[in-house]
């Protein structure tokens, strides 16, 4: 178990009274491209996790070890002051560094401390293993030092720390489901207001399955070709109803009134993008119905979409999905921005051996890569141990 791990890692460099923390990383069941077109998404935490043991040091230095949360592949361990003079080389310790930073600039005093951060979220495969480990951070930071902060407050300072710190320009859905989440249930958010309502998701008989292709995301100049498209779309049809500030307030019809003032590749993006909120809107309907044939319908409309429509698919995502229709998976997807990454399904537990054997066989098959599975179950958010 993580937590008997870090123990014995903590106590070895630094001593006994460590406390505990942790904070899950996330998949989205429906919803992509939404967020920044002011919509909806519908994110769940899940059974994997990063953990954290710390304790306060009692002086104005942070030592920090992290065994395999370690993507540089540079240095296990890192010391550095709390002052923004003081940040550190390597790319995991910045997330820390981040955190406490973002803290300090909202008026509360963090002094030393000494943490060991360690996990099981999958690193690439586009469930926020940094979200989580932002979540698990500002959670324990909070408690130690009593500082005071929410659960919303801690979220808006994990993505406060992407921007300012790690250079991605982040939305707030992945500390959010790492904060917020809770077992059993998925969260409807609203990018746009950040009210969020909790749907339940008890999927009897089903599992939640995510195959990840190994193929690289790759974001970057696609991703916000995209989002320049749709606010374009948005710009043409504002000048006929000029309370539209969001794809997420317009209709179909709308769009139809400006096909002739928008290129058709910005047409067919916006279009996927105002069903893609309705899919959700209904998704979530029939999850309160414990409705999971529906659920998963919409999810093959949604791949269907993104590969299509919104272009981010990839020929390894959509051979994975069309395995998954041949298997009788009841709903499958590629979860996250695209380009890559994993697959999320849906599927009945009788068909779950089959499917995962012909999926893996086929895919290695065609695309000499051994893919990766991973069973998630919807769990609680960041909370001390």
């Amino acid at each position: 178990m993580e937590i008997t791990k870090i123990k014995e890692k903590f106590e070895e460099l630094y001593g006994p009274g460590a406390a505990f923390y942790t904070s899950p990383g996330r998949i989205n069941l429906i919803g992509e491209h939404t967020d920044y077109n002011g919509g909806f998404v519908l994110p769940g935490a899940v059974d994997k996790a990063l953990y954290v043991a710390i304790k306060a040091n009692g002086t104005d230095k942070v030592r920090a070890y992290a065994p395999d949360e370690n993507p540089d592949k540079v240095a296990v361990s890192s010391e550095f002051g709390l002052e923004e003079a003081n940040r550190p080389k390597e790319r995991w310790a910045q997330y820390i560094f981040g955190v406490a930073r973002e803290m300090t600039k909202r008026g509360k005093k963090i002094n030393g401390f000494d943490i060991v951060i360690s996990g099981d979220v999958p690193l690439g495969a586009g469930m926020s293993s940094s979200a989580a480990l932002e979540s698990a951070v500002g959670f324990a930071l909070n408690d130690i030092f009593n500082l005071g902060f929410d659960r919303f407050e801690l979220a808006l300072i994990g993505q406060a720390t992407e921007h300012n710190y790690v250079g991605v320009k982040c939305g707030i859905m992945d500390q959010f489901a790492s904060c917020f989440g809770k077992e059993g249930s998925l969260i409807r958010l609203d990018c746009r207001s950040l009210e969020y309502e909790y749907v339940p998701f008890n999927p009897k008989g089903y599992k939640l399955v995510l195959i990840n292709t190994r193929v690289a995301h790759m974001l970057g100049g696609e991703y916000n070709e995209r989002r320049e498209s749709c606010e374009r779309v948005v710009a043409a049809i504002a000048k006929k109803h000029p309370k539209i500030e969001f794809l997420r307030d317009a209709t179909l019809d709308m769009l139809k009134d400006v096909a002739n003032q928008v290129s058709s590749l910005d047409y067919i993006r916006a279009e996927f993008v105002i069903e893609e909120i309705q899919r959700l809107l209904d998704a979530c309907e029939a999850l309160k119905k414990d409705d999971y044939e529906t659920v998963g319908k919409k999810m093959y409309e949604t791949h269907t979409g993104l590969s299509r429509k919104y272009t981010v698919s990839c020929d390894e995502l959509d051979f994975l999905n069309e395995i998954a229709k041949e298997c009788g998976v009841t709903g499958s997807r590629v979860m996250g921005g695209g380009f890559g990454g994993c697959t999320i399904n849906l599927v009945k537990a009788e068909l779950y051996d089959a499917f995962i054997a012909k999926a893996t066989k086929a895919y290695k098959e065609k695309f000499a890569i051994e893919p990766l599975v991973y069973d998630v179950v919807i769990k609680d958010g960041a909370r001390k141990l």
